[in-house]
């Protein structure tokens, strides 16, 4: 599936673009690309298909900053992964 392997590629290249985003809590859209990442990623594990993700990348525990929402590092995290899960599902066909 075509869209399925834009998503995935999408994917390993937000975890290229964002690693070491932990060390840099100032940068609010390295946070959300890493978020909007993780999101796409949950949509991927329900849909049974980050074998290939898994196998290129070491992705993040699925809770990951489950608990952070007051810093502004956080915001940006979880706004960019409730998007990455919202826009990844509107594109993807209902399994």
């Amino acid at each position: 599936m075509e869209v399925l392997s834009k998503l995935v590629d999408l994917v390993v290249r937000l975890y290229q673009e964002t690693d070491g985003y932990i060390e840099n809590p100032t940068d609010a859209q390295l946070w959300y690309n890493r978020g909007y990442a993780n999101g796409m990623v949950k949509v991927l594990r329900e849909q049974g298909v980050t074998e290939q993700l898994e196998s290129s990348l070491h992705l993040d525990d699925e809770g990951l900053h489950g608990d952070d929402r007051v810093m502004a590092w956080a915001q940006a995290y979880h706004h960019g992964f409730e998007m990455g899960e919202k826009e990844a599902r509107e594109v993807l066909p209902a399994a």
